[in-house]
């Protein structure tokens, strides 16, 4: 009798696949396109495939985290952006950052990119420092009326390499240069 029953246990454990693994579940949010920023270069391209990507994570990536350096993210806006949207003066960090670029790409459809478009590069290195300066376009997706679709201007980063020996923007000035509204212009509309 305990035979059969010890048979039966056996037959009962290997029906229910407890010893099987399971799938691996997907990330809430997919970091294919990110890489670690261990130069300048994969800092500003992981920038942009997280405008692409309309990726909240890989975008906060892009800037300074106290825990690794002394740096505290800064974004100072462009002249014109500041006289129509005060919010941008009072000393813009990563939690204005993180809901502007919510904001974003709440509004925009996930099978439309952001696009960001870089020329007129140019940068300078001062030891674990680096000053990136380029001219840009965005175009974002038609959103709504008051959401133009085109930006343009110049940024102008200031890049470090922290403690984990990765590059990230510790301050970012964006200049009006255009008759298209500055970056500036549409992080007020969205904040």
């Amino acid at each position: 009798m305990r035979f059969i029953f010890v048979i039966l246990f056996l037959f009962f454990l290997s029906g229910c696949d407890i010893f099987s693994t399971r799938e691996v579940e997907p990330p809430n949010q997919s970091r294919a396109n990110y890489q670690t920023p261990v130069t300048p270069e994969l800092l500003i391209q992981n920038l942009i495939n997280s405008l692409t990507d309309k990726n909240l994570e890989n975008y906060l990536l892009s800037f300074s985290d106290p825990n690794f350096t002394n740096r505290v993210f800064t974004f100072s806006a462009s002249s014109s952006a500041l006289s129509q949207f005060p919010a941008l003066a009072n000393n813009w960090g990563l939690r204005n950052e993180e809901q502007y670029f919510n904001n974003l790409i709440s509004k925009v459809q996930k099978d439309q990119p952001i696009t960001l478009n870089l020329t007129n590069i140019s940068s300078s290195p001062q030891g674990d420092s680096l000053f990136y300066n380029a001219s840009y376009f965005i175009n974002i997706p038609n959103i709504s009326a008051e959401i133009q679709s085109n930006y343009q201007g110049e940024l102008s980063f200031s890049l470090i390499r922290d403690s984990r020996a990765i590059w990230t923007i510790y301050f970012w000035q964006d200049t009006k240069n255009s008759n298209l509204l500055s970056w500036s212009e549409l992080k007020g509309r969205l904040y």
